[in-house]
């Protein structure tokens, strides 16, 4: 039986455990998909002797952490800086680790059909791992955007930086950060949302709940809303085909 899994911190309402142990039995794949919660990233080469796994993805907050531990890694996710999937595939006798980004292709492919001819600026709330498959997308689609952080940084706003001006300018805005998720459904990103019209599209990577509350505020100015259940059957899919080829 091959095993597959996803490594993170907290996993308890995973999504692809649920998809791929469903994909499995349905199609009838002698497979298994386990969670695997590492307090450290350097736990990732015990995992790699004891299950010898045939694929894995990675997610908060090992992204990036990962890297280091691959044999090689693809021109994109390269690019991106940030790895989700993990292939094992035998070469000259030797178990190759490579690492690929299918965030990119859930992302493009679930916000493709939403943009408009106005939507030409895009805000990235929060800096995390799937931050930079956002980021490579939107560049790849020639969407200019910049980052929203806690914290100040170079080249990027804080929420306080986000006037009315600003929200006016930017009219694609992009939850990269936790909050929203499940459990703590009653928090919202902290945006102006007074200032939000028909004219934003706000996408949302989080998907449990199935509808934030980040999105209901903006669905309540008119805005269009996307959640990221879409992104995570895209990702999972290409994940899938990565594993087998």
């Amino acid at each position: 039986m091959k095993q597959y899994g996803l490594i993170g911190e907290k996993l308890g309402h995973s999504f692809s455990k649920r998809f791929f142990t469903e994909k499995f039995s349905t199609e009838g794949i002698d497979a298994q998909y386990d969670l695997f919660e590492l307090a450290d990233i350097q736990q990732i080469t015990d995992l790699f002797k004891e299950k010898k796994p045939s694929g894995l993805n990675v997610t908060i907050p090992y992204k990036e952490q990962v890297i280091p531990y691959l044999d090689a890694i693809d021109s994109e996710a390269k690019e991106i800086g940030a790895v989700n999937t993990i292939q094992f595939k035998s070469v000259d006798g030797k178990i190759v680790k490579k690492g690929y980004n299918t965030d990119v292709i859930g992302f493009r492919d679930s916000l493709l059909p939403l943009l408009k001819a106005h939507h030409r600026k895009a805000l990235i709330l929060g800096t995390g791992g799937a931050s930079k498959a956002v980021a490579f997308v939107l560049g790849k689609l020639g969407i200019e955007y910049k980052y929203v952080s806690r914290k100040a940084k170079e080249g990027a706003f804080t929420y306080e930086d986000l006037t009315q001006a600003v929200i006016e300018e930017y009219t694609v805005i992009v939850n990269c950060s936790p909050v929203g998720m499940f459990p703590k459904v009653d928090a919202a990103p902290d945006i102006p949302y007074q200032y939000l019209t028909e004219k934003h599209l706000l996408y949302d990577l989080i998907y449990n709940p199935e509808e934030t509350l980040f999105s209901k505020l903006g669905k309540e100015r008119g805005a269009t809303t996307k959640t990221g259940l879409d992104m995570l059957y895209g990702q999972a899919i290409a994940s899938w085909k990565i594993w087998n080829e």
